[in-house]
């Protein structure tokens, strides 16, 4: 075990921002706050026989990376772990871990490496789930993210990656809360920013009385934001007051508006989200007369855009629902004939389902953190036996987004080594600065 004199030389980071170093023993240390070529002294709070789990007590030779944090709830709050390393060394970090990740879990080396896309690094998050809890004892409501490793609220007056006007009011939500009848049955809060109008979606286990819904009304006409109800489940969402502006964003540089509700997927970061479509597009090249797959195509993010340059573009998704949706903002952008979108468990694909789907010449991959694992082994599987589906094209070009890049990872692995792509290019997306959590994109080429 690692003594509490030992100075501990941290080689790196791992994927939860944790610092790395081994001990007097070479027993692996995690290490909670250290940054790499820093030299501390630890707490072991956890110990295995092959690591231990620790925490920085003292710090004898700090990194050059190291920050003093913007936010004055960085430690308690558990919605950031790296704001005290440099944003800029955060994004190298990422990029170096999708790179280890694509050639020791994948034995893949990309061609190229493309430049970080990377954004704002403070009031980036248009997205955020704020937990509310009445605290009797306190007399006070605290209305924020939980605490590190913890299921209490942290006690919080602002947020520095939330957007300027959200930070400033979540002081003013812990005081409506506080006000309500229903205060104790208010569990959270869902946040949406969109381009004309920002949502709260309150969760309530009990129907509101007159008085509160009286009590909403007046702070969202005070702070010109639109309240959601959510009584149960996703699917009981429903707005307040109807009339005002839609939520929605955009995606300016193809003439695309996406309408959404507060509690769908979308992406945290807008900006970034601006940016790597753009990326995607012009890596998967879509030309006038390509049919194009979109794989996981949520509420059309890629599928769109892609359609204002491609033939034809098939969006496949696994909820009925949600694809009811990608046709709705199809036909919003004018889109609909050039678009069709298809239900199907794509966990689950098969080499013949895939070959159903006919020949398109490009893919673009944008799969959960599970990843793509089902439709990158029926390729493999159609590469190895071409017999098996007579007439099948593989796309000459896959464009992957992926979140998880131990999924992307072992993806990469078999599109590369047995379904006969190359790897061309790959590079990291910073989509959630001062967090451990690394977004990528990668490019497949028909060997």
């Amino acid at each position: 075990m690692t003594a509490n004199n030992e100075w501990l030389k941290v080689e790196s980071l791992d994927l939860e921002g944790q610092g790395v170093a081994h001990n007097a023993e070479g027993k692996v240390v995690f290490i909670e706050g250290a940054l790499p070529g820093e030299e501390v002294q630890v707490q072991v709070h956890r110990k295995k026989n092959n690591w231990e789990q620790a925490s920085m007590t003292a710090l004898r030779r700090e990194s050059p990376q190291r920050v003093t944090p913007a936010c004055s709830h960085f430690g308690i709050c558990g919605g950031c772990k790296l704001q005290h390393f440099h944003v800029g060394a955060q994004i190298a970090t990422k990029q170096r871990a999708l790179e280890d990740g694509l050639w020791h879990l994948g034995k893949v080396k990309p061609e190229r490496v493309l430049r970080p896309i990377e954004g704002p690094a403070w009031g980036y998050r248009y997205r955020a789930r704020l937990s509310v809890r009445h605290v009797a004892k306190k007399g006070k409501v605290l209305v924020g993210f939980h605490e590190r490793k913890s299921s209490y609220v942290a006690d919080m007056d602002s947020c520095a990656v939330l957007p300027p006007h959200l930070s400033a009011l979540l002081p003013r939500l812990a005081e409506l809360v506080a006000r309500m009848d229903a205060r104790d049955r208010l569990p959270q809060i869902e946040v949406a920013v969109g381009s004309q109008v920002t949502a709260l979606v309150l969760r309530h286990l009990e129907p509101l009385s007159a008085g509160d819904l009286s009590q909403l009304r007046a702070f969202a006409a005070e702070h010109g934001i639109k309240w959601w109800l959510q009584p149960k489940g996703p699917d009981t969402v429903h707005l307040l007051d109807a009339g005002g502006p839609p939520l929605e964003y955009t995606l300016p540089e193809f003439g695309i508006t996406m309408p959404f509700k507060p509690t769908d997927f979308t992406q945290v970061n807008h900006q970034i989200n601006t940016v790597l479509v753009s990326r995607a597009l012009r890596l998967l090249d879509a030309q006038a007369d390509e049919r194009v797959i979109d794989w996981f195509c949520g509420l059309g993010n890629f599928t769109l855009p892609i359609a204002t340059q491609a033939r034809e573009v098939l969006g496949l998704e696994g909820s009925e629902a949600l694809v009811a949706r990608s046709r709705e903002n199809a036909a919003l952008n004018a889109l609909a004939e050039k678009t069709s979108f298809v239900a199907r468990n794509l966990f689950e694909i098969t080499p013949a389902e895939l070959a159903g789907f006919g020949h398109a010449d490009k893919w673009l991959i944008d799969p959960p953190r599970e990843g793509a694992f089902a439709l990158a082994k029926a390729a493999a599987d159609l590469h190895a036996d071409p017999s098996s589906a007579p007439g099948f094209v593989a796309p000459r070009r896959i464009v992957y987004v992926s979140c998880n890049p131990a999924t992307l990872a072992r993806d990469a692995g078999l599109l590369v080594h047995q379904a006969g792509y190359r790897c061309t290019a790959a590079g990291a997306v910073n989509m959630f600065p001062h967090t451990a959590h690394v977004e990528s994109i990668a490019v497949f080429e028909k060997s």
